[in-house]
């Protein structure tokens, strides 16, 4: 009986002893090989873009086309000359403006608002408008054979707004003879782009969608034709031919794109604008 209680109790500690020595503690897991160790994601920079350069809307005016002629007209100083002005740009006393080398300040009257009305009004008679001399072109305009000088001068508005006037000379007695003025607007807003001669007829191009000469004034908007001053993206080219007594369109208005002027033009767009279903019939 002691022996086998010796036995079992011998088998036990073996057991025991054995469980003990074969225990391994489980291996730590290794990290998922699978998920990368990640970098925070870069942040976009802004990127400075510059502003877009101002169109240089006197260029065509200004360049060396249509600058001398074998006319007399052509050594007039019209930089020292006296001008009437147009209609909506008058003085108050109606006095015609003369520059001296090519300017005339503008005079600005401000009234004290304790001014009483007749102060006012003799102050406001003290104003005057101010014109700068632009450039002089010299072409045929009338289809008479000789030269006219097509002077043209800017308002001045003590501000950045560039409304011009062109009187159109002719050479009569020894002297220039006005037969002929236009205004026009400020730059995207029927400001003057350029202004030639070709196959006899005067071509005027002014910036705007549909802007074009009546009378001695350049038209208003049309509807939609919303855009910066300083930058049109539309002129409208519009042709005219003396008749004695002034200067009928011919043909068609059409309107340019500013950025492609060899695309096709609009035709008569502010018809188009203005009677959207009736063009749509055409």
């Amino acid at each position: 009986m002691k022996f086998y209680l010796i036995l079992s109790l011998s088998l036990f500690l073996g057991c025991l002893n054995f469980a003990c020595e074969t225990h391994v503690d489980a291996p730590a897991p290794k990290p998922d090989s699978t998920v990368a160790a990640r970098s925070p994601e870069p942040v976009a920079q802004p990127v400075a873009v510059p502003s877009p350069a101002i169109p240089k809307l006197q260029a065509e005016l200004l360049d060396d086309r249509n600058k001398t002629t074998t006319s007399p007209i052509g050594s007039f100083d019209f930089r020292n000359f006296s001008y009437p002005l147009p209609r909506g740009w008058e003085n108050p006393d109606g006095s015609d403006i003369t520059l001296v080398n090519g300017r005339r300040d503008p005079v600005m009257v401000n009234t004290d608002v304790d001014s009483s009305d007749d102060e006012k009004m003799l102050a406001k008679a003290d104003r005057r408008i101010g014109m700068s001399y632009v450039t002089t072109k010299f072409m045929d305009v009338n289809g008479d054979g000789q030269d006219e000088a097509l002077v043209i001068l800017k308002i001045e508005t003590a501000g950045s707004a560039i409304p011009q006037v062109v009187y159109v000379y002719s050479w009569k007695d020894g002297k220039p003879e006005l037969f002929w003025n236009f205004r026009t607007g400020d730059r995207a807003d029927g400001g003057l782009k350029d202004v030639r001669v070709e196959n006899g007829l005067l071509v005027v191009e002014l910036y705007g969608e549909d802007r074009f000469l009546l009378g001695q004034m350049e038209t208003g908007k049309i509807t939609g034709d919303y855009e910066q001053l300083c930058c049109p993206t539309y002129f409208t080219r519009t042709v005219y031919k003396w008749n004695g007594k002034s200067f009928l369109m011919q043909g068609k208005r059409l309107t340019y794109s500013v950025s492609d002027p060899n695309a096709a033009p609009v035709e008569n767009m502010g018809e188009i604008v203005n009677n959207p279903s009736k063009s749509a019939k055409k």
